[in-house]
């Protein structure tokens, strides 16, 4: 998950629709959550059912600062299902989980503020 502590700076350069479609953020629900004991920053590793289209994935999230794993199970939440997965450490991350860095930097996980259907994507 990356960082951004810029919340003043001006927006990204203009892209087309066509080229936010090809990113593909889903809803899912968080089925198990535990600590990542060998990461360098405080993070938990992320169990996620994106549903029957996508799927279960899993992923490293810097998010031990704000959410403990019981926080989590049952929580929906958004990612970016269509990266290549990642090496982090000793775990392969298959999605990128999205939030937004509060005033300490710390990350706060984007997601709906009602009950969608698991893979339900971003329009």
């Amino acid at each position: 998950m990356h960082i951004d502590q810029n919340a003043g700076t001006p927006p990204a350069d203009t892209i087309a629709f066509d080229d936010f479609l090809k990113v593909d953020i889903r809803i899912g629900t968080v089925v198990k959550a535990e600590p990542f004991e060998k990461a360098r920053k405080p993070s938990l590793i992320l169990h996620i059912d994106f549903g029957p289209g996508v799927g279960l994935r899993k992923t490293s999230a810097q998010i031990a600062a704000l959410y403990s794993p019981e926080d989590l199970v049952g929580r929906q939440l958004a990612g970016v299902v269509n990266f290549p997965p990642r090496q982090i450490g000793p775990i392969m991350s298959e999605v990128l989980t999205l939030g937004f860095a509060d005033a300490e930097g710390r990350i706060t996980l984007f997601s709906p503020d009602r009950p969608v259907p698991d893979g339900a994507r971003l329009l």
